[in-house]
């Protein structure tokens, strides 16, 4: 495993100076964001896609840091029921899967989506309880008219370009836990995966250990995210999970997201560094930063020192294990 970083934290910088802030903090790879949600600061498809001699500078200013490309990464809505959005996002999608085969990348990160309630919506719709019978007839919908049909054509083109992508499970598009992304994976093709990120299952009271081990039994498990969450147990126990109040009310929220860390200790990250190990995982730790109490700098540091320690502690256990 290495251990790298998702570059949108540093999205208000150059790419030149946000690489040499990963490389002076010790790690080998970099997750660059192609559009979607996450934006192209740092990378944008369809201007490399035209332009060889700029496409080689950019993979150049990569590869001379001594840095690998983890995953390319456009996290949008395709399935938006605003056919701008869906349009939008679906070609940016698309644009990242030729610019990851032209880069020789074999990965592509994105989420699944969410349809809205019917032909007639205006927003996605998220469905979290089966009843009123409505909710279910919506959920059956969705599925039959809209996922399966659209990520079906997704997985022919990414085979016909040899890249392959990461689903990021999230509560609001209709893959957000294990089952979900199983279901994704075996109704469309065996070239759809994960980008698994435990920060959006914590505040699910799912355990991360249990869908590494699930999902890597059925060779699902394509890239990680580390970053995580804090849960708030007082605003939990009288409020519940659910919570649409903004991320920006920190002290009223069931949950939060936070760097590393500071959510769950290390023995938590450790014993999930240890799942990634022992279903074999080998590919990055890509660092996410979207804490509001902490700084970019800070939070990255500090989560980037913490899982050092946690890889070097398990390195050393294997060598002794051996």
């Amino acid at each position: 495993m290495k251990l790298g970083v998702f570059a949108v934290l540093f999205g208000d910088r150059p790419l030149e100076e946000a690489l040499d802030i990963i490389v002076n903090q010790g790690l080998e790879a970099v997750e660059i964001g192609t559009g979607g949600y996450p934006g192209d600061a740092h990378c944008k498809p369809e201007a490399l896609l035209s332009d060889d001699k700029q496409l080689q500078a950019f993979k150049h200013t990569i590869e001379r840091r001594g840095l690998e490309i983890s995953a390319l990464s456009c996290h949008g809505n395709p399935l938006h029921p605003n056919k701008e959005i869906s349009d939008r996002h679906h070609e940016e999608f698309q644009n990242t899967v030729l610019l990851a085969e032209k880069l020789g990348v074999e990965t592509v990160n994105t989420f699944s989506g969410c349809p809205g309630e019917s032909e007639y919506s205006r927003f996605p719709v998220w469905v979290t309880c089966p009843w009123p019978e409505d909710h279910s007839e919506v959920v059956r919908w969705q599925w039959e008219e809209k996922v399966i049909p659209y990520w079906r054509e997704q997985s022919q083109f990414l085979r016909e370009h040899g890249v392959r992508v990461a689903i990021e499970p999230h509560p609001g598009f209709v893959v957000y836990n294990t089952e979900t992304c199983l279901r994704l994976r075996d109704a469309c093709g065996d070239n759809i995966g994960f980008n698994f990120d435990p920060s959006h299952l914590f505040w699910q009271n799912m355990d991360p250990i249990l869908g590494i081990k699930e999902l890597a039994k059925h060779d699902a498990l394509y890239h990680f995210h580390a970053k995580d969450t804090n849960i708030d147990e007082q605003n939990t126990a009288a409020n519940g999970v659910l919570d649409t109040k903004p991320y920006s009310d920190e002290l009223n929220r069931s949950w939060i997201f936070r760097s590393i860390g500071y959510g769950h200790g290390e023995e938590t990250w450790r014993k999930i560094i240890s799942a990634l190990q022992l279903v074999g995982y080998e590919g990055v730790v890509s660092i996410e930063h979207e804490d509001s109490l902490m700084s970019v700098e800070e939070g990255f540091k500090k989560g980037a020192a913490l899982l050092q320690n946690a890889l070097i502690k398990e390195k050393v256990g294997e060598m002794w294990w051996a």
